[in-house]
């Protein structure tokens, strides 16, 4: 399965760790090997229809460890170039299959014919489609309406009886003050036809109650053994996922293994999610230790048209995935050595945090790009908070108003006390602040296009923090208005006007097929790496909360 480069890459440096898989720049020589890769897969037209609906694929740069290796066709020794290659694999599975001789094979094949796993799901594809016979059968549909039409009619008619018996009583009531002297026999009269009525009505009433508890014996018995299929089947399934992921036994750089169950034990979620263990770097590392091949370096990319909810665009790099690939690479990478989070590098320990507005009740900075607004999960990581409450150690209450990504910078608006941050807080939950954002487009907006409005839902994707997804069932609210600046052949200047502010949603407008599908240079979690996410806050404008004024505060981009 190890390709070997087409052309010499022996004037390529090796990289002295292996890839930071959860944010990096592909290696010069995983770049060469994508390249590679893509050539094979435009070539294999038979692919082409399932391909454009999306596929993630991935490379290993890997070295073979063998010193002194020969050529066995000439019996000559191995050139230094000749025993670095790379190995290819896509996530999931491809034309219905696992195996294809270009590509690795997965850690276990699940769709071999006579595997538990492929006979198991027959069974419980049986146990789906006699569920759903049942729940079309036309014995249970006419069960179902016979019962409701019938409880219907019981309504009716008992509703008419009950109004019988007012009237009646009302009858007797009217009869009883119209003749003072009403003798002893007519009192017992009317007694008896009020005696008579009741226990009509209950008659009535009990004979309705058997005939609709008959009625509904004979539609949960349908209930019933529905009910028990969907348990059989929900057993069995788990059942299944819990074998199955004691399939994949994956390995380390140490060669330890770890099946799924054990890896996700030690996660929050308990157990791993579906599809963990498929994707393309799991596939590539398994492949390599179990053939004492070492791994340099990996990337992954996207292949085809994006999801309907995610955001990927064709031949663009991507990070592997939290939920799915984070606990297993945590495992698989021991003994390799890793670069570090670049997030955890403190680029601006020695920048100066700008103030561009204050007084005795609030100040205003401008964030620089790669520095957090508030601490993260770890706390010594520098914050424009860290740099505030340093600054001001009398300042009370959480200071910060509003965040900005990591990665944007521009103006960030920071109260000093409880009260202060109380009032703009308010002031942004009823959106009365304005803001405006300046950004590159990595790609050139039609004239056609130079305003408009964005509202797509967002919310988070649990499988892959932080990115967030379009999502009209579960999204919460998100409108962008927007106006191209200035265009060029291969850049967008524009600005952006958030009516509301979701995480990343400008990033997520910016580049979602159903927004401007054109996403912010520099925005390597929905579009590509470069220098640095270009998106600044420059403008942003809101009331006094002490004097009332209007603060309109601008700080333009450096770029």
């Amino acid at each position: 399965m190890i390709h070997f480069f087409k052309k010499s890459v022996s004037h390529i440096a090796l990289p002295e760790k292996f890839t930071y898989p959860f944010l990096y720049t592909p290696h010069p020589l995983c770049v060469l090997a994508a390249e590679e890769v893509k050539e094979y897969i435009a070539s294999r037209k038979e692919w082409q229809d399932e391909l454009t609906l999306g596929k993630m694929f991935g490379v290993l740069v890997v070295s073979q460890e063998t010193e002194g290796a020969t050529d066995k066709a000439t019996g000559k020794g191995m050139e230094e170039e000749s025993r670095i290659g790379y190995l290819a694999a896509f996530s999931g599975n491809l034309a219905g299959k696992n195996l294809h001789t270009y590509f690795v094979p997965p850690v276990y094949d699940l769709l071999q014919p006579q595997g538990f796993f492929k006979i198991e799901e027959e069974r419980i594809s049986a146990i789906n489609i006699h569920i759903n016979e049942l729940e079309n059968s036309a014995s249970y549909l006419e069960s179902k309406e016979k019962w409701k039409i019938e409880t219907e009619q019981a309504q009716a008619e008992l509703n008419h009886a009950k109004a019988k018996l007012k009237t009646a009583k009302e009858d007797r009531e009217a009869r009883r003050r119209s003749s003072p002297g009403i003798s002893e026999e007519e009192q017992s009269a009317l007694i008896r036809e009020s005696q008579y009525q009741k226990a009509e009505y209950k008659r009535k009433e009990k004979a309705w109650k058997k005939r609709l508890e008959e009625l509904e014996a004979e539609v949960n018995r349908f209930k019933s053994e529905i009910e028990s299929l969907k348990t059989e089947r929900k057993e069995r399934s788990a059942a299944l996922q819990q074998k199955l992921f004691g399939q994949f036994r994956m390995l380390n750089a140490k060669g330890e293994v770890k099946d799924l169950c054990t890896i996700f034990e030690q996660t929050v979620r308990k157990v791993p999610p579906a599809g963990a263990g498929e994707c393309a770097l799991p596939k590539l590392l398994q492949y390599a230790y179990l053939h004492q091949l070492k791994p340099l370096a990996m990337a992954e990319f996207w292949w085809g048209d994006s999801p309907k909810n995610e955001i990927r665009h064709h031949g663009y790099y991507y990070p592997s995935c939290k939920g799915k690939c984070e606990p297993i690479l945590q495992h698989m990478l021991q003994g390799l050595e890793v670069d570090e989070n670049p997030l955890l590098d403190n680029v601006h320990k020695d920048t100066r945090l700008e103030t561009v507005f204050e007084d005795e009740w609030l100040v205003v900075v401008n964030k620089p790009a790669g520095m957090l607004s508030v601490p993260g999960k770890a706390e010594d990581v520098d914050s424009v908070y860290h740099r505030l409450k340093k600054k001001y150690p009398d300042a009370t209450g959480p200071m910060i108003v509003h965040r900005l990504d990591m990665a944007t910078s521009g103006l960030l608006l920071v109260a000093k006390t409880k009260e202060v941050h109380q009032h703009l807080q308010a002031q942004f939950e009823n959106r009365s602040i304005k803001k405006r954002y300046i950004a590159l487009l990595d790609g050139a907006m039609a004239e056609a296009e130079k305003t408009g409005r964005i509202s797509l839902p967002l919310c988070l994707d649990p499988l892959d923090r932080p990115r967030q997804i379009v999502n009209e069932e579960y999204g919460k609210e998100a409108v962008t208005e927007y106006q191209i600046i200035t265009n060029s052949r291969s850049y967008t200047r524009i600005a952006f006007y958030p009516l509301t502010g979701r995480t990343h949603q400008l990033r997520v407008h910016a580049a979602h097929p159903k927004g401007l599908n054109c996403p912010i240079l520099g925005d390597e979690i929905y579009g590509k790496k470069a220098d640095r996410l270009y998106l600044h806050a420059e403008y942003i404008e809101f009331r006094h909360p002490v004097y009332g004024d209007i603060i309109c505060i601008q700080k333009e981009p450096d770029f």
